[in-house]
């Protein structure tokens, strides 16, 4: 081959090897333009899922809501015992379908990546005086010893809100599935961790039947629970949660003598101030003499007409009005409540939060307040302690609601 020749292969060669390159050089262009469309289109997506079960939560809820009060105003004015009998079935349907709309739309809100851990550092202490608050009456009424220490003071690092979430649902299973003894709460620390033991002398689980438990609608005994309350997610949602936070969760049971969950986290080295003493700065709240004014707000008239009459048979004296300009109207005379009670999610954008602060800055900071809500977002959980604010979520009872104004009105 002459060097003329032996040159033109180079040159050619050359010009392959650079079309090679745009052409490698095109495809990972293109790769990028598409793997940053397809990343578009995922954040679009999980927006609109967020969207879309923060609607469902809410407009799912409303009329449970509403059928929850009623329910109660109707079983404070009927004394016919037939009547008195349906009206208590009807509230143990009704508490049935609010836990199984709790347990469905907090798996849609896990597998749709919406829920988002906030870590910070907390005392076991605030968890467990929650947890004594929420099931000493249910465990009560079954009959069985709740045990839960008072001098845990321990503090650990994790999300405290999907935390009690996680032994919310322990607590739940353990009540529900023991008949006669005990349900414990422990805290314990190991080399860097604490652990925090559910501990009950219920059914227990199979050897076999462990390995099932965490899948969704499986129920511990299976058909024997003729009730079917729960549907079996509670432990669906407890094992998606574990895994969110990378926490551990261990699970040791007798078949006949009860059960015993172990949550383990990471234990924090700074000292955290309970949740649970007020700050010096925050208003204290007088307790309240004589007859409750209610200023009642809420968009939504089944709701508000619901709470209204239960308030009203309970022995309140109740103006209810639809949103922050009539509440402001209402009191613009300096005419004076007791209590404020006000949904979050108002109609024209308002917030609850808003109405709050407007009437706060009209009749001072120490004016008690409960906000009614179905938003489980951070927008709720960030809010700042207030020991004259009240946060509930919906579906609420009635006997829950009148209890927590008794306990509101009485501080």
């Amino acid at each position: 081959m002459s060097v003329v020749e032996e040159g033109d292969c180079s040159r050619a060669a050359g010009l392959r090897d650079v079309a090679d390159r745009k052409h490698i050089e095109a495809r990972l262009i293109a790769a990028r333009e598409y793997a940053e469309l397809a990343r578009d289109e995922a954040d679009r997506a999980n927006l609109e899922k967020s969207r879309f079960l923060a609607t469902a939560s809410h407009d799912l809820r409303q009329p449970l809501q509403t059928l929850s009060l009623l329910n109660g105003t109707l079983r404070r004015m009927v004394t016919e015992p037939n009547a008195v009998d349906a009206l208590w079935q009807q509230e143990q349907a009704i508490g049935a379908m609010s836990r199984l709309l709790n347990a469905l739309l907090d798996i849609s809100k896990l597998e749709s990546g919406t829920i988002k851990p906030a870590l910070t550092d907390f005392t076991v202490a605030a968890l467990f005086t929650e947890l004594r608050s929420d099931f000493a009456n249910l465990a009560a009424s079954k009959g069985l010893k709740f045990n839960v220490p008072d001098e845990c003071t321990d503090c650990v690092h994790s999300d405290p809100s999907l935390v009690q979430q996680i032994l919310t649902n322990l607590v739940s299973n353990a009540i529900k599935y023991t008949r006669e003894g005990w349900v414990h709460l422990r805290c314990l620390r190991e080399q860097g961790l604490v652990r925090i033991d559910v501990l009950d002398t219920g059914i227990g689980i199979a050897a076999d039947q462990v390995r099932y438990i965490y899948d969704e609608f499986h129920q511990i005994g299976g058909s024997t629970n003729a009730s079917r309350d729960g549907y079996g997610l509670g432990l669906s949602i407890v094992q998606r949660l574990v895994q969110l936070l990378d926490l551990k969760l261990n699970v040791r049971s007798e078949f006949g003598k009860g059960s015993a969950f172990s949550l383990l986290l990471p234990a924090s080295t700074n000292r955290v101030k309970s949740p649970y003493v007020r700050s010096e700065r925050t208003p204290a709240c007088q307790p309240h003499v004589g007859e409750p004014l209610v200023l009642l707000v809420d968009d939504d008239q089944a709701v508000r007409d619901a709470t209204r009459m239960l308030l009203s048979v309970a022995g309140y004296r109740v103006t209810a009005v639809a949103s922050l300009t009539e509440a402001l109207d209402t009191t613009r005379s300096d005419a004076r409540f007791d209590l404020l009670i006000t949904d979050y999610h108002l109609s024209e954008g308002e917030t609850g939060l808003q109405v709050i602060t407007a009437l706060r800055e009209r009749f001072g900071p120490a004016l008690k307040a409960v906000l009614i809500t179905a938003d489980t977002s951070s927008a709720i959980k960030d809010l700042p302690l207030d020991p004259c604010l009240r946060i509930i979520s919906k579906p609420i009872s009635a006997d829950e609601l009148l209890t927590l104004l008794r306990e509101l009105l009485a501080n």
